[in-house]
């Protein structure tokens, strides 16, 4: 639905200032974050950890500017649902990276990138005139020794620079051992192996009364039936677990902002998110992670029992549908693709709440371009010869009709038309993209389109549509690669 723009970035050790003494304590405290990693490949999962996940939960607090960590609690969140072979994260994904070291040795034990809320709200209007803390989540398997985390963010030419470190002892009187006792009940939709050699998918719901169980069942069959019948979901069937929990709420629904609704459900799902009207998440982490935890995950989706349209997914944390909207096949499998492999957004003409900054540096996510060298695209291995790059398009007429479709839709918004009105938009907006692309020279090639990331100029997308650009059900070839290699990761 909504993605960070890398190019946006700010990098910061704690403080931001301008003046030499403060960029000389900003060395100095970047100095202290910095550990000599050893790094001899994945370890042997038993020596090191046992069967188990811990959880460090922590605040992250700051501005536009500066961020700061304070350790929350360190607990047990059920079993280890991960690989067991693919210690180390080396897909390169990501705004935040975190790795796990040996305390006494500094070897490397275990990696993985992720985004965050946080890293989200920075970029917002808000994060310039205030200051925001999210609670935020990383976990590993259960070391069997002292540790160091290491917690880094890309700088301002994307690369990993350590933000954050604490060191933690599983021996700890602050550590807590103990599994949640759980009472939920657990629906389980699709089985297909042990928990470190699948991909796990839990499915939360959150608007669901005590009387609609029975919806939230079929709604979790539904959806993740969407999803795995969707390629390349549907070729990595067999690659995926998937088990639901019931979380029944005292009414149906979620809050509404936008609309003057107000709730308290069980998970907090909130539409309106950064004052997005469609943009749906959830802050209560601590709340939907000891939930979880009662079965084996690697992915998290939250089922939000509404009709309007809306959504969010951030990489290696959750997404959120909504259930019963005429395109929630398309929220779903959407914002998995920001969940499962961090994509970014490919569409511009939709209005976002993020500040958005000239292109300076090649962005990280791995299907879009700023196209600095058209000769080395990120994806070069899939264009075929004789294609250009960059690669035409009908692009002022197809802008044309998306800014007018986009303008209705908010007009459509600030009149709180019924959900159908809209729902009839956007299938009217399929059929207009249809003939646009039945007609484009290049429609099912790769090469580099100009238009994505909510920027018309300056980012290049891979092909000329793809459901992370469209409403149309196809991952294009960049982004299906690029799943496939986070499948791998998962099931090795």
């Amino acid at each position: 639905m909504k993605k960070i723009l890398s190019t946006i970035l700010i990098p910061v050790f704690f403080i931001s200032c301008n003046n030499n003494d403060n960029k000389q304590v900003q060395q100095k405290e970047k100095v202290q974050l910095e550990q000599h990693i050893i790094n001899n490949g994945n370890v042997d999962f038993h020596s090191w950890f046992s069967d188990k996940t811990m959880r460090l939960d922590y605040f992250h607090s700051g501005t536009c500017r500066e961020e700061h960590f304070a350790v929350d609690q360190i607990v047990s969140d059920g079993i280890w649902s991960g690989s067991k072979q693919s210690l180390l994260d080396n897909l390169n994904l990501g705004l935040y990276f975190y790795e796990v070291c040996d305390k006494v040795s500094g070897v490397l034990l275990y990696s993985r990138g992720f985004c965050s809320v946080f890293g989200e709200w920075q970029t917002t209007s808000d994060a310039a005139v205030s200051w925001g803390t999210f609670s935020e989540s990383i976990r590993f398997p259960w070391p069997k020794k002292p540790v160091t985390v290491l917690l880094s963010k890309r700088d301002s030419t994307n690369k990993f620079s350590v933000i954050w470190r604490t060191d933690m002892d599983p021996s700890s009187r602050i550590v807590n051992p103990q599994d949640k006792k759980h009472i939920n009940k657990v629906d389980i939709i699709s089985v297909n192996g042990d928990p470190d050699k699948k991909a796990d998918i839990v499915i939360l719901g959150d608007g669901y009364s005590a009387k609609e169980m029975t919806k939230f069942r079929n709604d979790a069959i539904r959806l993740s039936g969407y999803l795995m019948n969707c390629e390349p979901f549907k070729s990595h069937s067999n690659d995926f677990n998937i088990r639901a929990i019931e979380t029944p709420g005292e009414e149906s629904g979620v809050s509404k902002p936008h609309h003057g609704i107000f709730k308290r459900s069980p998970l907090g799902v909130h539409f309106s998110s950064f004052d997005s009207e469609r943009y749906a998440l959830t802050y209560e982490n601590k709340i939907i992670r000891d939930i979880a935890s009662q079965v084996p995950y690697d992915l998290m989706v939250i089922m939000i029992n509404e009709r309007t349209y809306g959504g969010g997914g951030i990489y290696n944390l959750y997404n959120t549908v909504s259930a019963d909207n005429k395109f929630s096949e398309y929220i779903m499998i959407h914002e998995m693709g920001h969940q499962i492999a961090s994509l970014a957004d490919e569409y511009y003409t939709s209005s976002v709440s993020y500040e958005i900054s000239p292109v300076r540096i090649e962005p990280w996510e791995p299907n879009i371009t700023a196209l600095f060298d058209k000769n080395n695209v990120k994806w070069k291995d899939l264009v075929e010869p004789g294609t250009p790059i960059p690669t035409p398009w009908n692009k002022e007429n197809f802008d044309k009709a998306g800014y007018a479709i986009q303008k209705e839709r908010d007009s459509l918004r600030k009149a709180m038309v019924a959900e159908s009105v809209v729902e009839d938009l956007f299938t009217r907006q399929i059929k207009i993209e249809d003939e646009y692309f039945s007609n484009e020279k290049f429609r099912d090639k790769v090469g580099a389109f100009e238009g994505a990331s909510y920027m018309p100029k300056g980012l290049y997308r891979p092909q000329v549509d793809c459901i992370m650009y469209s409403r149309h059900m196809v991952f294009c070839k960049v982004c299906r690669s690029t799943i496939e290699m986070v499948i791998d990761q998962y099931v090795k």
